[in-house]
This record gives structure tokens, sequence and C-alpha cells, in this order.
């Protein structure tokens, strides 16, 4: 039993970490899938390109980056501009895509270069220092332990809700698009069946007014 909970547990991995480049006036937009009341942490860092070296180097600390979190009903949560380096944080209300858009604040400085910015998202447990909280609460080993191994099992409890709730709507919108089709389909009869009849009594008017029946 708790070996199958270990290894549920380490399939829950929730952290993402990339890189991207960006140009002058380009968005750039992620979407996350995540469950309700779930933190979310992003930390970033931007660089500049550098076309003497032909690499990216550290930003000047008046580079940033504007920073829009939108729900999946599209309501804004989150809009700020950030600075060249940092963190911003977060938490879900509602289970679903979570849009995650930046791009630059300004763009007096680019002269057609490039940004490229580290992008690392943790999700859940993953966004809580435990080292920090260890501390603050006077924590053991052991009991930091249990403490992780709770939260764990708490966010694949919501894992587990999220897909839950995905598999209902899934379910709603199935069954409505099968009674459309079914709907369509009677229309569909009952148009051919109209047509049919009144060609069936333009074609006997026809034959009664040419006097052939």
């Amino acid at each position: 039993m708790w070996n199958w909970l270990i290894v549920l547990i380490l399939g829950f991995h929730c952290t993402h970490a990339l890189y991207f480049h960006i140009a002058e006036t380009e968005r750039k937009c992620f979407i996350e899938e995540i469950p309700d009341e779930t933190t979310v942490i992003v930390n970033y860092k931007v660089e500049l390109y550098d076309p003497r070296s032909g690499g990216f180097m550290p930003s000047s600390p008046g580079i940033g980056m504007h920073v829009e979190v939108r729900d999946p009903d599209d309501k804004t949560i989150l809009s700020r501009v950030y600075s060249s380096d940092g963190r911003i944080s977060f938490t879900s209300h509602t289970p679903g895509e979570h849009v995650i858009c930046m791009y630059s604040n300004s763009t007096a400085w680019f002269s057609g270069s490039q940004l490229r910015v580290h992008l690392d998202i943790q999700v859940g447990e993953h966004a809580i220092d435990y080292a920090n909280v260890a501390q603050k609460e006077k924590l053991s080993e052991l009991q930091l332990r249990m403490r992780q191994l709770l939260d764990q099992v708490d966010q694949i409890t919501k894992e587990q809700n999220y897909q839950r709730y995905r598999e209902e709507r899934f379910r709603q919108t199935s069954e409505s698009t099968n009674s459309r089709v079914l709907w369509w389909s009677l229309a569909q009869t009952i148009v051919l069946v109209a047509m049919g009849f009144w060609q069936m009594r333009h074609l006997k008017s026809f034959f009664e007014a040419k006097k052939l029946v």
C-alpha cells in the first residue's frame, strides 16, 4: 500500500523549467491546468542578447516583464510589471486552464535585439519552501517529512478532484453534442418527409392538370 502511494506521489511532478526567446513586440503565453485552491510560483530571469559576444548577458535593472494571469473564466487575477529577475505567486480559485502571459514592459532599448527568459513554474507542494517552513515552525526532520507527505497527499486529492471535474465536463459536453445530433437528425428526417410529401402532391397536381390520371 505504501509503495503504491509513494509511486503515485512521485508520479505527480508539477514543476516545469524552460526558457524562451521573445522579440520586441512579442507576447508569450503558457497554459497550465491547475486544480482549485492551489498555489503557483513562477520564477523567471531575463537576459538580453549581446551582439558583440553573440550570447545572452544579464539584463539591466530597467528591463522588466509585464505578467498577466487569467483564470478559466478569462478573468484577470494578476497583472503587473515585474523586474528583470523575480518571483510571481498566485493562488487558483477555479479549476481549469490558467493562462500566464509575459511581454516586455518597454521597447525603447530593444534595437532589434532579443530577450531570453528563463521560466520555472512550480505548482502545489512544489511551490512550498519547506526549509523556511521548518525554520518558522521549528519542525524536526521527521515532522518536516510528514508535513511534505501530507501536502503531497493533499495535492493528489486536488488533482483527482480536478480530473473528476474534467470528466464531468466532458460527459456534459458529450451528452449535449449527442442531443444536438439527435435533434438535427430528426429535423433532417422531418424536412425530407415534408419535401417528399410536397413533391408527391405537386406531381399529382401536375398529372391531374395534364389529365394523365
